[in-house]
């Protein structure tokens, strides 16, 4: 089969087109033939080295969509469309960057679902995540929405579910660099507002933020939220995973609400659920670029690049 190995950490061009054996199926596992994939923040940082406990050589990907080819278990069909997604895919086992994945069997989720590849392939992580955290937040039709590091595709994902089904409500994005403006603008937002060196260039206040940049920015973010409002911090885009300088005490004012969504907790039921909203809603769940798996270099690199906004994706041809 084609893959996409990387042998050692570095830039895009450590990602390889190469020909590797099939995994052979064993035990517990089974055989996935992988029809497409999302191109995720996670996996730049795997590649650049930082995730520790990584070892190469591996073949990323920490999601992905497809088809049973071959399996162990009676639970799952052999032609069955299903999604993978987190575990330890693509990185303590060889991920979804290749034609086919071998995968634990309860990693893999059977799916009910009309979406063509690429626009299914963009859902898995990214709208799982976005779904989950927005169901944190417990909207209401007068809510005032931040979406930190709206340019993201979660960030995009959460904007479309969002507006799908509660279009009335007001959702602004944050953004580093106003260049972006205009696309924020055309993709749905009501508004953008900068985000310079870590903190929000405005003095509006919210009722609900999704909080993407995670712990380098969360006490900021707090400065801009209601009382009684909520925070869901879900994302680390900003390189920290931990708080260096927060008093929850002080810094959760008036009675506002800190909480938190992981996408590692997932099942067939949970992905359905999300597929039924998608469906009853009319989501717009389309990629914003979608390449195939030789040209996975150049989908690092345009996720990378400073004009890109919403999913990545990768199809097999």
């Amino acid at each position: 089969m084609k893959a996409i190995v990387v042998k050692k950490a570095g830039g895009p061009k450590v990602l390889k087109y190469k020909e590797v054996p099939i995994p052979k199926t064993k035990p517990g596992w089974s055989l996935v033939k992988v029809k497409g994939f999302g191109i995720n923040h996670s996996e730049i940082f795997t590649r650049e080295g930082l995730s520790p406990s990584v070892k190469f050589p591996r073949i990323l990907g920490i999601e992905c969509v497809g088809v049973v080819d071959k399996s162990t278990s009676p639970h799952l069909e052999e032609g069955q469309k299903v999604i993978s997604i987190m575990g330890e895919m693509g990185r303590a086992f060889d991920g979804s960057y290749a034609e086919y994945v071998l995968l634990p069997n309860d990693q893999i989720y059977p799916v009910e679902t009309t979406l063509d590849w690429a626009d299914l392939a963009a859902v898995p992580e990214t709208f799982f995540t976005a779904y989950g955290s927005l169901k944190t937040l417990r909207l209401q039709e007068t809510d005032r929405v931040l979406i930190r590091s709206g340019a993201s595709g979660v960030g995009i994902a959460a904007l479309r579910l969002i507006k799908a089904k509660y279009p009335e409500i007001k959702v602004t994005a944050s953004v580093r660099s106003m260049k972006k403006e205009k696309m924020l603008l055309n993709a749905g937002y009501d508004h953008v507002v900068k985000d310079k060196h870590g903190k929000l260039k405005t003095k509006v206040q919210f009722t609900k933020v999704l909080e993407l940049v995670g712990p380098a920015t969360l006490k900021d973010t707090f400065k801009h939220v209601v009382p009684q409002g909520i925070v869901c911090n879900t994302g680390e885009l900003g390189g920290k995973w931990y708080m260096d300088d927060f008093d929850p005490i002080a810094d959760i004012h008036g009675g506002a609400y800190l909480t938190s969504f992981e996408s590692g907790s997932v099942n067939s039921a949970k992905l359905n659920k999300m597929l039924n909203y998608i469906r009853k809603y009319h989501v717009e769940v389309s990629p914003t670029k979608v390449f195939t798996l030789d040209k996975v270099r150049e989908a690092h690199e345009y996720l990378e690049s400073n004009h890109n906004i919403g999913k990545v994706v990768v199809v097999n041809k």
